[in-house]
Order: structure tokens, then sequence, then C-alpha cells
């Protein structure tokens, strides 16, 4: 007769190899639905790179990048600041650097991979939509010969792609955006910014993506220093993904609400106009105090909306910036 556990031991086998089956049943069906997904930003941004925004990208950051040349004599109104101390110590005359556009700007993209990040009222999730930009910005760069990376973050810093050319690159870059997850709440906005400090050893142009729910100094270190320092050596763009369910609620009756961060749940009364007036007061305070950050860390900003075209405000930022810089910076 056989042993009173067999029995028990081999249905516990059995149930593990359905378990594991079904796991890579799911795992299948995720890596189908994700290539989908890819795929359907791909042909979207594929179809907004025409020829306006390509060129609209090169005039945009034109300047970004700038390498040393060479040393010449120093010339009535030439800029101080460029004098070589050691070159005119050695030579007893005044010397200066000169700089040139680099041929091949580096181009970096730093993901906010937050649970908020998965919310979205209409077609497209922030998380989506952050994935557009990604795709948009490495496809226009690669038509340039530029080199683009990717560093995702969410209670700490994540994955970290140096830059790179190539189509293959493109896709890697959109399918980690999409398919990477916060497994805790919150940001920390601060620890990513540091870690590009750090691992950004060349000027490059630097996208900062979130949605920036949690302000400087909300449950996490404060951030505006790290941002500023990035700032000063980087050309710094801010990328601010929202939902206009974040700022406008609709007059729909009792909603109930969770946190998507931290899961609380909560019920309102959106009939109510003060309830939706005080909701708008919010979201335009939080917005205005981001502003007022990114204005002090020398930031440009590009805010997506995610149920509006994403070529569309891309192509309204280049000419904005374009209009507000004029000749290149040095």
């Amino acid at each position: 007769m056989p042993a009173p556990g067999l029995f028990s031991t081999r249905r516990a086998r059995a149930a593990a190899r359905e378990a594991a089956a079904r796991a890579a049943d799911d795992r299948a069906l995720l890596t189908r639905e994700l290539m989908a997904r890819v795929r359907a930003i791909q042909i979207r941004t594929h179809k907004l790179v025409n020829t306006a925004l390509s060129g609209g990208y090169r005039s945009t950051f034109r300047g970004s990048g700038v390498e040393f040349s060479e040393v010449r004599a120093y010339t009535p109104g030439d800029d101080v600041r460029r004098i070589d101390w050691n070159v005119t110590a050695r030579t007893g005359e005044a010397f200066i650097k000169t700089y040139a556009e680099e041929r091949e700007l580096t181009l970096h993209l730093v993901v906010d991979q937050s649970r908020s990040m998965d919310f979205g009222s209409g077609e497209w999730t922030k998380r989506e939509v952050a994935a557009q930009l990604a795709s948009l910005i490495t496809f226009v760069a690669l038509r340039h010969q530029d080199r683009v990376g990717l560093s995702l973050f969410g209670e700490r810093p994540g994955m970290h792609l140096p830059a790179k050319k190539g189509s293959q690159h493109l896709l890697r870059i959109v399918r980690e955006v999409l398919a990477s997850r916060a497994t805790s709440p919150g940001s920390d906005f601060a620890a990513a910014l540091e870690q590009e400090e750090r691992l950004l050893r060349r000027r490059s142009v630097v996208f900062v993506v979130s949605d920036f729910l949690e302000g400087p100094g909300q449950r996490t270190r404060d951030w505006t220093q790290p941002l500023a320092r990035l700032g000063l050596r980087h050309d710094l763009i801010a990328v601010r993904v929202f939902d206009p369910f974040e700022s406008q609620l609709p007059a729909a009756g009792m909603l109930e609400f969770r946190e998507l961060e931290g899961g609380a749940l909560r019920e309102l009364d959106t009939r109510s106009a003060a309830v939706r007036q005080i909701w708008a007061a919010r979201a335009a305070t939080r917005r205005e105090e981001l502003v007022a950050t990114f204005a002090r860390a020398r930031a440009d900003l590009l805010e997506l909306d995610t149920t509006r075209d994403v070529g569309d405000s891309l192509r309204a930022f280049f000419r904005r910036r374009v209009m507000a810089r004029g000749a290149p910076r040095r």
C-alpha cells in the first residue's frame, strides 16, 4: 500500500505544475499585450515624426552640446569667463578657450515609474503617454544620428541604459517604459536625480518625465537642490504628464477614489460645486509650485495632456523654446 503522504505529494506536485503553466500563460499573454502596445505606439509616433517635427528638433537643441575646440589669444570683447588661466600663466599673455557645437548630441530620458503613472481617464495612461514621448524623442534623435539613454525610477533609482543609437535601442526604450512597474508607493526624485549627476559625465539634454504629484519635500527627501545642480551641468527639461481629471472633476455624483500611491479610499460628492472648486484650486496650487521650482532650476517645462496629441504638444514646445532662446546657448 502506498505511503499515506504519497498521494498528497503527487497532488502538490501536480498543483505546482498547473500553477507554473498558468504563470507561463500569463507571461506570454502579458508579452503579447505589451508588444501590441509597443507596436501601436511605434506606428503612432512614426506618423508624427514628419519634416516639421524633425526640423524643430535640431533648431530646438542647437547649442545644447558643446565641446572644446582650441585656445587662442584674448581679444577685447571676448568673454573673460573663458580665459584659460593655466596657458595665460605660462605665456604671460591672456588666452581663452573656444568651443564648437558637437555634431552628435546626447539625450537622456529619466522616467518616473511610480503607480500614479498608471492612471488615465481616456484612451492612454500617463505611463503610455510617457512612452509615446520617449519613442518620439528617440525616433527623431536617431534620424539626426544622436544618442539616447534611459533611466527609470520609483521609490528608488532603477534601470539605467547608457545612451546608444539604433532601432533596436528605440524599441527597448519604449518597451522598458511600458513594462516596468513600481513595487512600492511614491517616487524618490532626489535619489534618481543624484544618480544622474554621477552617471552623466558629458553634457546632455536631460528629460525628467513624471506627473510630479509629490512636490518637493512631500513624504520624500527634498529634490530641488539635486534638480538645480543637474540644471547647471545639463540642458534640463521637466516633462509634466497629467490627466485632466486630476485638475477638473466632472459633476458625476458620488465617486469612490483610491489613491494609487498609498491605496487609501475616499468618497467625494462631485455634484458639489464647492468640492470641484477645492479640487481644482489644489491642483492649480501644485502646478504653480512646480513651475516655480523648475524656473529656479533653469529647467524648461513641457506639459503633456493624456487626452491630447503628444506630437502637437512637442511641436508647440519646440516653437516656444526656439522663440525664447533664439541664438544657441553656450
